[in-house]
């Protein structure tokens, strides 16, 4: 890490699959979680990226499974960070719901004397990626741990997590949505927009077609701006046509009012559950 230290350092995990950002005085340190492909362990964006994962995925024979950082690999990383000179650390993660990340990380803070707080976005991506540079922004103006946190808390508030997938299938090998349900969307052709809740992933609309589902997504992406301001983050795997798509779409539909725009492709873990032709809209209302 380099620059000037704030008092509080602000951690977070691989799924939130940040854009290239501009230097700001935000410190963000990023813990990878990892990815099994046929047996072979590695950890997520440093050794095994995204076309890696949609090839197994579409080669249905090839096993991926994921799992979370171990609580040792973050007390290692709260530790640098509070040796290195910060006087709190805030780990923002994705939902509890979806992985064990959040877990492992309350298991490393215990350790830390109230000095490590943790926060569950209830959401993954840039539902995660927004709160996350939230607090790193507060950090860098000088708050507080407690003042960090707010700042993330706030944004998990403000942020909403859309997504649609070609097929269920996915989520439902990983235990991440109900054997009903994807068996109601395979049985009718339903195509499914789906959202993160404190539930975790829940499904929001079900339509018949996947453009009429991808018309949907922005339908409701520009409802949740309401009036306000936003930034947008469009994700994908292995679908970046569709995502250009999406995103030239809500940029006209939100006009004035879209602040930042980003566009990331998942990686791994997040692509082991959705699988291929996924593409998602992450919607941030500025306060």
């Amino acid at each position: 890490m380099t620059g000037q230290h704030s008092a509080v350092s602000v951690v977070t995990d691989s799924t939130a699959y940040l854009p290239p950002l501009p230097a700001t005085g935000g410190q963000l340190t990023v813990v990878p979680l990892a990815v099994v492909v046929n047996g072979v362990p590695g950890l997520e964006t440093v050794d095994i990226d995204s076309a890696a994962v949609a090839e197994a995925l579409n080669a249905r024979r090839v096993a991926v499974t994921t799992s979370r950082p171990s609580p040792e690999a973050f007390a290692q990383v709260y530790r640098e960070l509070l040796d290195s000179g910060a006087d709190a650390v805030l780990s923002v993660h994705l939902s509890a719901r979806l992985s064990g990340t959040y877990d492992a990380a309350m298991l490393a803070a215990a350790e830390f004397d109230g000095k490590v707080e943790v926060i569950d976005t209830r959401s993954t991506g840039m539902g995660l990626g927004f709160p996350a540079l939230a607090a790193a922004d507060a950090a860098a103006a000088g708050g507080t741990l407690a003042e960090v946190r707010q700042a993330a808390v706030d944004a998990v508030a403000r942020t909403t997590t859309l997504f649609y997938v070609d097929t269920l299938e996915f989520l439902r090998r990983g235990g991440r949505i109900g054997a009903a349900s994807a068996l109601l969307g395979t049985a009718l052709s339903v195509k499914p927009i789906l959202h993160t809740t404190e539930e975790g992933v829940v499904v929001r609309e079900k339509v018949r077609t996947a453009s009429r589902a991808l018309a949907r997504l922005v339908d409701i992406a520009v409802e949740a701006a309401g009036d306000a301001d936003a930034d947008i983050a469009v994700h994908h795997l292995a679908a970046p046509d569709r995502a250009d798509a999406l995103l030239t779409t809500l940029k006209e539909r939100l006009g004035e009012r879209l602040r930042g725009a980003y566009l990331t492709e998942v990686g791994a873990v997040v692509g082991a559950h959705v699988g291929p032709g996924m593409v998602a809209v992450v919607v941030h209302r500025v306060a």
